[in-house]
């Protein structure tokens, strides 16, 4: 530096910084030798923190405000040794300006496929991508591990770190939660608080803050895509019968509506043919269905036999409702003899109480 920069530096007594790069996070003030004047005015603006530093030290940390820099007002500076002679003579010490504005919208993703052990697929790959935000947190601790001596220290020299830990993160808490594949994609933003929670203690390492984390996407392969497709297929069409009766019924309808068009007799057979293998369909049920239970067994009736005289001669089987009829023709009387099994030999009809239920079902004879 030259005379006049030296000069300069004499002169100047208002130690601030205006950033219009938006992607610094460290600004190292400049001055000539480091040499700060006696009353110096530090001025901290919101979103900014400032940290003096004198032979390497930490002098003390300013949060947003104005403020003089003289042991009157920040008695700890009155300890250091370049302070020994009481601001009478300029000062040698170092302003570092941090940019504690949250930076927003850092992309992170898998590089490669991470293989995990899902309890229903097996032995799976996903990929994942998302962003996160974060901010300075702690410029001490920032400065003794990341910054150091650089006196402009911009977002990409460490945003391939933060990513790293990010991913690294997500890896390690998904691999040892256990979580189903299903549920990962189900649940983004409770996944996405729970790693910030988990990551956070790697970003307070180098004195950062991870504000959020959001999970975009979490996928699969393409094969495995596939087969969830054709499970919620199969989910949503049912089984084979019914989505078959469902095809037959549609094209009844559309042969229905295109009679004109195909020729009443032709349109007229395909219906038949249709509703006959509709028929066929409807009596097969839903065995095949492993979504419906089996079908409720039906009890056995058991079909009770009759045998009647009529005329001298045996007639039979009949069933009950043919009994009843003869009866209403009266060709069944209360005496007429009746067997069924059971009964040892032949017996009046009025003996057997089925029988004879519907034998006092008979008006009386008209009166004379």
């Amino acid at each position: 530096m030259g005379i006049w920069d030296k000069l300069f530096g004499e002169l100047v007594d208002v130690i601030e910084w205006t950033d219009d790069t938006q992607h610094t996070l460290v600004y190292r003030f400049p001055r000539y030798g480091n040499e700060i004047k006696n009353g110096a005015m530090l001025t901290v603006r919101e979103g900014q923190m400032a940290v003096l530093v004198n032979e390497g030290e930490v002098a003390d940390v300013f949060t947003p405000g104005l403020y003089e820099l003289s042991t009157a007002n920040v008695p700890i500076l009155s300890s250091l040794q370049g302070w020994k002679h009481g601001f009478e003579s300029p000062f040698k010490a170092e302003v570092y300006f941090f940019n504690t504005k949250v930076f927003t919208d850092m992309k992170w993703g898998l590089r490669n496929p991470l293989i995990l052990r899902d309890k229903e697929f097996g032995v799976i790959r996903i990929r994942a991508f998302g962003s996160y935000a974060f901010r300075i947190d702690d410029p001490r601790k920032m400065l003794a591990e990341i910054v150091g001596t650089d006196g402009h220290f911009v977002l990409e020299e460490i945003i391939g770190q933060l990513k790293n830990l990010v991913v690294t993160g997500f890896a390690k808490v998904i691999s040892e939660s256990g979580v189903p594949v299903l549920d990962l994609a189900a649940s983004y933003d409770d996944l996405g608080q729970f790693l910030t929670q988990q990551i956070q203690p790697m970003f307070t390492a180098y004195g950062l803050k991870l504000e959020t984390l959001l999970v975009e996407n979490v996928s699969v392969p393409e094969a495995v895509e596939q087969a969830l497709d054709e499970r919620a297929s199969s989910i949503a069409v049912g089984d084979l019968n019914r989505f078959t009766r469902y095809q037959q019924a549609q094209s009844m309808r559309d042969a229905a509506n295109n009679q004109s068009a195909a020729g009443g007799g032709m349109a007229m057979g395909m219906g038949f043919g249709m509703a006959q293998s509709f028929g066929q369909a409807m009596t097969k049920g839903d065995d095949t269905d492993p979504l419906a239970p089996p079908p409720v067994p039906e009890a056995v009736k058991v079909v009770k036999h009759y045998y009647a005289v009529v005329d001298g001669e045996r007639v039979g089987p009949l069933n009950l409702a043919a009994v009843a009829e003869m009866i209403n023709n009266n060709q069944i009387t209360a005496d007429s003899l009746m067997w069924t099994a059971g009964l040892p030999d032949w017996a009046p009809a009025e003996t057997i109480n089925e029988v004879a239920t519907h034998l006092n079902n008979q008006p009386p004879a008209i009166p004379k």
